[in-house]
């Protein structure tokens, strides 16, 4: 018995042990000490980050996109396209426009979550009983904004279409795009990012839309979407980053990252910067951070450390008010409707100045 309790004591000290990589040193987010600073800084975070996304080909400029249906709704016209986006993938999405605008109206690209919900994708805009009783669409078309949304790799329309086809869906799915993305030198998560500006193309040419006046939202794998195209594509005018804020450093301590998909992880990253480095090139257009503090998906001593960082860099970019954040106390991984009240009450600030 002495000799069984001899083996199994080192071993239960050594399944508590944190994970620590002796070889690597996780990134610490400096503070830029003057604008000029920064704005170089910030040249080179986006130049790092497309040559981390690895060989992904530029966005179409001009997607060719064909309507395939127009539904007339109460207050708002549904236009459902699809447009190819000229690598291996049909991208499927919705256009909302509201009735009786008069000139070119504010934007939102809206970008859904991930959940595991595979079966849906865009048609987030009308689950009911989320953020309020019907859904996003209608209080963003009653402000008169002109919203778009597209299903991701995956999900939605695309689920199925992946390189093994309708017979493989879900998760397996997502780690087959993956995979062959890999393998072709791509990140997975650059190619989402791709096919969110190609949309942020198309809308701009819509009509409509006065494409100074844009924004980005989206909770969860959606906020991920929309940070990182703000970060990386200047005519996002405004973006409201719904909780997935948080440092990977901290994913990494918390035991969390299992918390997200395989989408999520860019490879190399952390040999560079951290979340914080990615939204601060928001900087200083309008953002708006809303986090709950039981938030599993983001530790919260992540979501705090971000939130102080990026504060410092509005600062510097002399546009403090520009940057806001709320943190829920006793709010988990959700979109709640006191945080869909601050959303609208954010646009509304931002994009009808």
């Amino acid at each position: 018995m002495r000799y069984l309790l001899f083996l199994w004591l080192p071993l239960a000290t050594l399944a508590q042990t944190p994970y620590v990589d002796s070889t690597f040193r996780l990134p610490v987010f400096k503070r830029p000490t003057s604008q000029a600073e920064w704005v170089n800084r910030r040249t080179q975070i986006r130049k790092t980050i497309r040559q981390l996304f690895g060989a992904i080909p530029p966005a179409l400029a001009k997607p060719v996109v064909q309507v395939r249906q127009r539904e007339q709704r109460v207050g708002y016209t549904v236009e459902s396209f699809t447009f190819f986006n000229g690598v291996d993938a049909q991208v499927p999405g919705l256009l909302l426009i509201p009735d009786g605008l008069k000139g070119k109206a504010p934007a939102v690209l809206y970008h859904h979550y991930h959940g595991g919900e595979y079966s849906h994708g865009k048609d987030e805009l009308f689950k009911k009983n989320w953020v309020n009783e019907n859904g996003p669409a209608e209080d963003l078309v009653k402000q008169g904004y002109v919203v778009l949304a597209i299903d991701a790799y995956a999900f939605g329309e695309r689920s199925g279409m992946g390189p093994n086809g309708p017979s493989e869906k879900g998760s397996n799915e997502e780690l087959t795009w993956a995979k062959i993305n890999m393998w072709k030198g791509r990140s997975f998560w650059g190619m989402m990012v791709r096919d969110d500006q190609m949309a942020l193309n198309y809308l701009c040419t819509r009509p409509e839309v006065d494409a100074r006046r844009i924004a980005a939202v989206g909770m969860s794998m959606g906020c991920l979407r929309s940070f990182w195209l703000a970060a990386l594509d200047d005519r996002i005018r405004a973006t409201v980053a719904v909780a997935c804020i948080t440092r990977n450093a901290e994913l990494i301590r918390a035991g969390r990252l299992r918390a997200h998909g395989i989408y999520y992880y860019v490879p190399a990253l952390l040999q560079h910067f951290d979340n914080e480095s990615i939204l601060a090139c928001i900087a200083p257009r309008p953002l708006l951070s809303l986090s709950g503090d039981q938030d599993q998906n983001a530790p919260f001593a992540g979501v705090q450390y971000i939130n102080r960082a990026v504060e410092s860099v509005y600062g510097i970019m002399r546009a403090p008010g520009r940057f806001r954040y709320v943190e829920y106390p006793g709010v988990k991984h959700e979109y709640t409707p006191a945080m869909w009240q601050e959303t609208l009450r954010f646009l509304a600030q931002t994009l009808y100045p």
